[in-house]
């Protein structure tokens, strides 16, 4: 994900100062870099965890999202121990997931069915990490 941030951070940086320099003036772009850092699963447990997913989901109902630039205190949470961050679909069936709006927009609508699913996830996921399954 660095290399991402990275890209975006430069990338902001030049066209600041090119749209700057169009106008015959000068751009200075200041970062704050004591914000959130990003989000990033733990490969291990994720790899570990994967078949608890797999099996509460069903066939065809998992994958591996792209990454994003959101952000989110999880972060903070998954430097300390082994993390494993997951999205779970609320778009309602007959809504394109690309066209759905997201969830801290006005627009935002959920199928309150994925919320089963989120909760069912997360125990299967506790009960079989404690119990070693998954290994």
């Amino acid at each position: 994900m660095k290399g991402t941030r990275d890209f975006i951070m430069r990338r902001v940086t030049e066209t600041a100062e090119a749209v700057a320099k169009s106008g015959g003036a000068e751009a200075e772009v200041e970062w704050r870099v004591d914000g959130y850092i990003p989000v990033v699963n733990n490969i291990s447990l994720t790899q570990r965890m994967v078949p608890t997913l797999k099996r509460v989901t069903g066939a065809g109902r998992l994958f591996e999202a792209p990454r994003v630039t959101g952000s989110e205190d999880f972060s903070f949470f998954a430097r300390q121990v082994p993390g494993l961050y997951f999205f779970v679909g609320v778009t309602a069936p007959d809504t394109p997931p690309l066209r759905a709006a997201p969830n801290h927009s006005p627009r935002f609508r959920i199928d309150e069915a994925g919320l089963m699913i989120g909760l069912r996830s997360m125990l299967h996921l506790a009960f079989d990490y404690l119990d070693g399954a998954s290994k």
